[in-house]
């Protein structure tokens, strides 16, 4: 989430027809000339944004520029690529390099050039001499370079949006020092780097701060928790280190904290209480150690909390079973260890709980039925020692249910049929028997993951009664039978067109059907895995029209016949894999040389004749093991 500044064209439209209404004077000469000085950098203006600026008209009555109605001198302008009103939105582009002349509009309070697109080259350093200007909205843009040092004069700025820029080098420390007035500063999706200097202190009046997807690197300078009407702290996606400050507990008004992505060491510090107004805050992806603090439990009024993909560790504090208004808690893939403290039952607003990939042990509190917001639970990963589905799931509301490896045993649930599951990942566990019939019955299904257990059966026909299914993981199970059940699957339009299926390593017969890629379930697939299958016949020359197909995986079967050359016109294929079958013929060339082909194997099968000319990178190992193929990378082919 980022911090994004809100929209200014109803303030701009207001303000400006409050300035040039019955202005007593038209506007300065010096203002004109470096107005038009700009607009004699634009090469390109498609919508005609500054067709209005011309030598013989007034100034002030040019579109987007606003004058103070006493001194006709300009205080506004404001060109951005994107705005909207009641019955309309512009969204354009200019090209172009921003004018130094624009630094001789001594008295503007206010520029706007933001979402332009095209404008390039440096910010002018003369915009530092613009010592009225509150407002300075450049984002968005192709801009390049560093902020200039001069913008340490603009003291009276009060918004400073850079953001989706190509802005590069380090931020100046003295302009943090200097810009006191600053309430919303936007630096973010550009190449920053250096440390994030600590006169960022100074910048008392900052609300919203939004560093976010740069190369900052070094430590979060403790000054931060100078700034006590911070609302707004995004940080996330750089290279900074070191531990959380323990200032930032004195942010009492902050509401958004994103630290994810980073580098980050040591333990979320216990100040972390202090923070009463968060709502949101993200500290995934980084390599944060030790317990949650107790005092997690303090903040009353968090909503998210992201801690995922640390190496968190320690058991779950009981606390956090105070934070009544929480909706999502993610903490997947850490060290946890312990059971789930049953206070967890408190969370009544709690919609998602993803615990996965830690070290949590059963049993799972039963009291968790009361959760009765619940949709998404998944506790994968985890050493639970379950062996049968928890009973209080049957009485929940849950749409997403993931157990993959928590030690489930015996036979899938008579009551799963009447439930509402869009996605139910079981995988990994030691789960028997046959699929049942009434999985049919599961038609809200979009997801289902029941790979690397024990089933034995076919597919149930009532299987293409699963009308909203597009990802379906069946592999290293021991099932047997026909294919047919799920490539001729019905489907409720627009949904429930498939985009992965792998049904590997199982005992699937018979032939693929060759209408596979004619089948309206197939349309849309972007991956179909059917390795080690006894699966006998030809490769279908159907599968070509399978226009989003990128993945295709068909090794160690029985397939026999040619490697038809329709598979070329497949054009989305990066990977194809066919090893290990009994496929002759040549390598068609189409095939060879698909544009965006990463993985080709072949090997182990009995092909002849050259390898086609092909200019991706492919390994010999993927051409091995049939004795009559010869070319690159194998051996020259020998003249006869």
């Amino acid at each position: 989430m980022s911090i994004h500044r809100k929209p200014l064209s109803l303030i701009l439209f207001l303000l400006t027809l409050s300035l040039i209404q019955s202005p007593s004077q038209s506007c300065h000469q010096v203002d004109k000339q470096a107005l038009l000085g700009f607009k004699h950098k634009i090469t390109s203006d498609p919508s005609d944004l500054l067709l209005s600026w011309t030598p013989s008209s007034d100034c002030c009555a040019w579109a987007g520029v606003a004058c103070d109605p006493t001194s006709g001198r300009v205080v506004n302008v404001s060109r951005s690529g994107l705005m909207s009103g009641a019955d309309f939105i512009i969204d354009t582009y200019m090209v172009g390099t921003l004018s130094p002349s624009l630094s001789n509009l001594s008295f503007l309070q206010l520029l706007d050039l933001s979402n332009l697109k095209e404008l390039r080259g440096r910010i002018p350093p003369e915009f530092g001499r613009l010592s009225r200007l509150t407002h300075l909205f450049l984002d968005k843009n192709k801009l390049a370079g560093s902020i200039p040092t001069s913008f340490q004069f603009l003291t009276k700025l009060e918004k400073l949006f850079l953001s989706d820029n190509n802005l590069s080098g380090t931020v100046p420390f003295a302009v943090f020092s200097s810009l006191s007035s600053l309430s919303q500063l936007g630096l973010s999706g550009n190449r920053f780097s250096g440390q994030i200097p600590l006169s960022l202190g100074n910048m008392v009046s900052l609300t919203q701060l939004d560093l976010h997807e740069n190369n900052f690197s070094g430590k979060i300078p403790d000054t931060i928790g100078k700034l006590k009407l911070l609302e707004y702290l995004d940080l996330s996606e750089n290279q900074v280190s070191g531990s959380i400050p323990k200032s930032i507990g004195g942010l009492s008004k902050l509401v958004l904290l994103y630290l994810n992505q980073n580098q980050l060491t040591g333990t979320i510090p216990s100040s972390i209480s202090g923070l009463v107004s968060m709502q949101f805050c993200r500290l995934s992806e980084n390599k944060l150690t030790g317990a949650l603090p107790a005092s997690i439990g303090q903040l009353s009024n968090i909503q998210r909390l992201i801690f995922e993909n640390n190496m968190l560790s320690g058991k779950l504090p009981a606390t956090i079973g105070n934070l009544v208004n929480v909706t999502d808690i993610f903490f997947s893939n850490n060290r946890f260890f312990g059971e789930i403290p049953s206070s967890f039952a408190n969370l009544g607003s709690l919609q998602t709980l993803d615990l996965s990939r830690n070290q949590l042990s059963g049993p799972i509190p039963p009291q968790l039925v009361k959760l009765q917001n619940l949709q998404s639970l998944d506790l994968s990963f985890n050493p639970l020692g379950l062996a049968t589905i928890p009973e209080w799931i049957e009485n929940s509301r849950l749409f997403r249910l993931l157990l993959a490896k928590t030690g489930l045993k015996g036979q899938l649930p008579n009551w799963l049929s009447s439930s509402s599951m869009s996605t139910l990942d079981l995988s990994s566990n030691r789960l028997t028997g046959k699929l049942p019939t009434w999985i049919g019955n599961m038609t809200n299904l979009s997801f289902l993951n029941l790979s690397n257990n024990g089933f034995h059966s076919s597919i149930p026909l009532e299987f293409k009664n699963l009308v909203l299914l597009m990802d379906l993981d069946l592999h290293s199970n021991m099932l047997s039978g026909q294919l047919d059940a799920v490539f001729s699957k019905n489907v409720q339009e627009p949904l429930g067109h498939f985009n992965s299926i792998d049904l590997s390593n199982n005992m699937f017969k018979g032939f693929i059907d060759e209408n596979i890629g004619e089948k309206t379930a197939m349309t849309s697939i972007v991956s179909l895995v059917l390795s080690h299958n006894p699966l006998g016949g030809s490769i279908p020359a159907s599968l070509g029209k399978l226009s989003a197909l990128q993945v295709l995986e068909l090794l160690g079967n029985e397939l026999s016949g040619r490697i038809p050359m329709e598979l070329g016109n497949a054009t989305e294929l990066t990977t194809i894999v066919l090893s290990n079958n009994k496929l002759i013929g040549s390598i068609p060339e189409n095939i060879l040389n698909l544009k965006g082909l990463i993985e080709f194997d072949v090997s182990g099968n009995r092909l002849s004749g050259r390898i086609p000319p092909h200019k991706a990178l492919l390994p010999v190992s993927g051409f091995l093991g049939n004795p009559g193929l010869c070319g690159a990378p194998l051996p020259p082919c020998r003249h006869r």
